[in-house]
């Protein structure tokens, strides 16, 4: 801002009662050889006798001047501020005016209101019109009439579904729920290897829906997403049916308002819908990952839309985040290379014995019952099924190992031509017991309603290898 005029400065505003209850005193001060402007946020008959009376319609000087609160009270001295107040405390106006009989007849003291520049929206919109937003994510000027939604379809700026327009105000919002900066990298985005700032983050999570409170969970989600083991290129090239799945644990989770109940897995909230989209745009509008051209699934899944929840975590089984070697209480994300959602029914075991070895049988069938480590998976459990484990007094390693014990098949079951099915692993693998799934491949989670005998498996893609995919996990930092 240039510079100010000397004398006082007052910013206040009629809707405001400490501000009406000041109102004579500038009036007063005015009358007394004061060089004294008043700025009025709201009616420009504020202080009527005070003949320097500006009325601030734009904000715009509020602004420059940094007002939060309302009365301010400024003293400037060349061109400069060098004190300066809010509210009413008689004590500072006498002080800072130089009156030391000023509002003997007000009460000693009285709070201020909150400046209009603070008014939901306003301040990035302030931001952007008057300052340095600090945005570098180049600005797309629509047409006057031009739709803003449609603008984005026709640009391809989504997965098929409407986006949130991007404006400058709204990604200004979005930034204030971390405290990173903006222009931090967090890495390179395949396919396109294009460089990703948490700017670039925060642009696609307003156009997933998200709110600025989910930030920090996207940003960890993005962060593992890029991990070299997960294999974020290879997860777009394969022509499998997978796509990033989040799993969040710890605080945050219930903070934001994350569903881990019923329907967990499907549709109706906003932060499990939103946060893994927002994921999903940003492979495709900063990294080039789109369908059918580099992503090659042969049918893909509706995961690719969005595939994220949060575990039902419960103190007698382990989450996923300590399993994955995080302290207890630490918020956490992991991603998946997931496919679509497996049922598991089994509405009659009581016992552990006997739900494990339902559950091994299912886990048998990912990609194909002669097939063996091909691919990691996670057992989602719901709480019903989980109690016949935790009365039973089994942790989740006990199921694990259990499930283990279970899953390692006979190697003439499993070659090329057993049972008369040309797929099937090599003959070399005759003989023998071969398990279904590498070291560490099964992941469980606890996840879903309190009604229903029900569970579901998701198989994942590729376990190992130069072009596989394996879990990534990632705290969550603010």
């Amino acid at each position: 801002m240039s510079a100010l005029p000397d004398g006082l400065i007052v910013v206040a505003k009629r809707d405001c009662p400490t501000c009406t209850l000041i109102e004579p005193l500038l009036g007063e001060l005015a009358r007394g050889g004061h060089a004294l402007t008043v700025y009025s946020q709201d009616e420009p008959d504020y202080a009527a006798d005070v003949p320097n009376v500006v009325h601030d319609r734009t904000l715009e000087i509020s602004y420059r001047l940094s007002i939060e609160f309302v009365p301010t009270l400024i003293r400037v001295e060349h061109g400069q501020e060098v004190e300066r107040t809010y509210g009413w405390h008689r004590g500072d106006w006498q002080q800072i005016t130089g009156c030391r009989g000023l509002g003997l007849a007000l009460p000693e003291m009285r709070p201020g209101c909150g400046s209009k520049t603070l008014d939901p929206g306003i301040a990035e919109a302030l931001a952007v019109r008057f300052g340095d937003a600090g945005l570098t994510s180049r600005q797309i000027t629509l047409g006057e009439f031009e739709d803003a939604i449609e603008a984005c379809f026709e640009r391809g700026w989504t997965d098929g579904l409407p986006v949130v327009p991007p404006t400058g105000e709204r990604v200004l919002r979005m930034l204030r729920g971390t405290g990173r900066a903006a222009d931090e990298l967090i890495g390179q985005v395949p396919p396109d290897q294009a460089p990703c700032t948490v700017e670039k983050v925060a642009v696609n999570a307003v156009m997933a829906g998200c709110k600025p409170e989910y930030m920090p969970v996207v940003l960890a989600a993005v962060e593992a997403a890029l991990a070299e083991e997960f294999g974020m290129h290879g997860v777009l090239c394969t022509t499998m049916f997978c796509g990033p799945m989040v799993v969040v644990n710890g605080p945050v989770a219930r903070a934001i308002g994350m569903n881990s109940g019923v329907n967990a897995l499907g549709q109706g909230n906003r932060a499990n819908a939103t946060i893994g989209r927002a994921l999903q745009l940003v492979v495709r509008n900063v990294g080039g990952g789109r369908p059918g051209e580099v992503d090659r699934a042969t049918m893909g899944t509706p995961g690719k839309y969005t595939f994220c929840f949060a575990e039902a975590e419960d103190d007698r089984w382990e989450p996923l985040s300590q399993q994955r070697g995080f302290a207890p209480g630490t918020s956490t994300v992991t991603l998946f290379a997931g496919e679509g959602v497996q049922t598991v029914v089994d509405q009659k075991s009581r016992t552990p014995e006997s739900l494990a070895r339902t559950f091994a049988a299912c886990l048998r069938t990912v990609d194909h019952p002669k097939l063996a480590m091909a691919a990691d998976v996670f057992l989602a459990v719901s709480p019903d099924h989980c109690r016949v484990f935790t009365d039973a007094g089994w942790s989740k390693a006990r199921l694990l190992e259990e499930l283990e014990g279970l899953l390692q098949l006979p190697g003439d079951e499993m070659v090329t031509g057993a049972n008369g099915i040309a797929e099937g692993l090599p003959a070399k693998f005759a003989g023998g017991m071969v398990p279904k799934f590498r070291p560490g491949g099964i992941n469980i989670v606890r996840v879903g309603g309190t009604a229903g005998l029900f569970s579901a498996i998701i198989p994942g893609w590729a376990a190992s290898g130069p072009t596989g995919s394996t879990p990534v996990t990632r705290e969550v930092s603010v």
